[in-house]
This record gives structure tokens, C-alpha cells and sequence, in this order.
């Protein structure tokens, strides 16, 4: 199964869930989302929905500077993001629930006639 439109569909919700506890920059999100398994997940969708939360005041950021390289930008969560995040885990448990139960419905017991059946 492609979970690319499944992983496009849950790209905040992730990248707010591993940041929860511990800020992060970029790349260090993308590589902690991809040990959690999402391996499909690209760099460039990270840094857009990094951009797009913080936009929309769920993320704070700061600048870290580096003696190895460029000045790190690390998000970190605020009040906004944590609301957000508690909502979409809501909106996420109660859609997951309703699926798997669809899934896990018994196949009916009666016989169904035939379309055009008519006896």
C-alpha cells in the first residue's frame, strides 16, 4: 500500500508528536520521524509543515549556533501547538476506531440474493 496520501493527511500531527518533549531543527526531525518508521517522509514536506506551524503559532523557534557548520533553527512546542496536538490525537483515536471497526466488521451471516434476483 502507497502511504504517501495517508502520511500527507497526518504530517503535523507527526512532526508536532516528536517534538512534544524535546525541541528540534529540520533535519533532526525528519531523521527522528524516520526512526519511528516513517521512512516515505521528505525533507522538503518536514520543512514546509515546520514553516506552516510556526506560521500558525503552534511552534516557537530559536537559533542555535554551531561551531561545525550554519546556525541550527530548533522548534520547539507552545500552549497553541500543544492544544492542536491534543486535538488532532482526538480527531485521530475516534477516525482510527471508527476505520478498524469497518474493518473488523463480521461478514453477515445471511445469504444475499443476486442482484435481479427475484425469487
Amino acid at each position: 500500500m502507497d502511504t504517501t496520501q495517508l502520511l500527507k493527511g497526518v504530517l503535523d500531527m507527526a512532526v508536532l508528536a516528536v517534538i512534544v518533549d524535546d525541541d528540534g531543527y529540520g533535519y533532526d526531525i525528519v531523521r527522528r520521524l524516520r526512526a519511528a518508521g516513517l521512512d516515505e517522509v521528505g525533507d522538503a514536506s518536514v520543512y514546509g509543515t515546520l514553516r506552516r506551524l510556526y506560521s500558525a503559532g503552534a511552534l516557537s523557534s530559536y537559533v542555535v549556533p554551531s561551531d561545525g557548520g550554519p546556525h541550527r533553527k530548533y522548534y520547539g512546542m507552545n500552549a497553541n501547538g500543544r492544544a492542536m496536538l491534543a486535538e488532532q490525537r482526538s480527531n485521530w483515536t475516534h477516525f482510527a476506531n471508527t476505520l478498524t471497526q469497518l474493518l473488523e466488521k463480521p461478514k453477515p451471516t445471511a445469504h444475499l440474493r443476486p442482484i435481479g434476483d427475484n425469487t
